[in-house]
């Protein structure tokens, strides 16, 4: 199955809940990930300018934009940003394929 990278950033009105009234938003989130067949490989929570930092596994694209989309419209994220990630062995197959493209610059 599919991985992916979220950076998640919270609204101050968000953190300011979660300071009121503490809790596992990992926890919160999951059944949401699992209803759509996902799987929460990993999160942290992160200083800088991603508060949260989750690797899931989706069963594609198009369920991982849904579950973005549905994280972002509900007022709490600031922002989320969803990278599709390749396992050493993608990379490596994509890289022979890349190679045999035929592909020029422009000279």
């Amino acid at each position: 199955m599919p991985h992916y990278l979220l950076q998640v950033s919270y609204t101050p009105e968000a953190w300011a809940a979660m300071a009121k009234n503490p809790q596992d938003r990992v926890e919160k989130v999951r059944p949401a990930i699992e209803g759509m067949g996902g799987k929460i490989v990993s999160a942290y929570f992160a200083f800088g300018d991603d508060d949260l930092i989750v690797i899931v596994e989706m069963p594609d694209n198009v369920s991982a934009a849904a579950f973005a989309i549905s994280a972002t419209a509900g007022g709490a994220v600031s922002s989320l940003t969803t990278t599709p990630l390749l396992t050493t062995a993608e990379a490596v197959e994509a890289m022979k394929k890349a190679g045999g493209t035929g592909y020029r610059p422009p000279s």
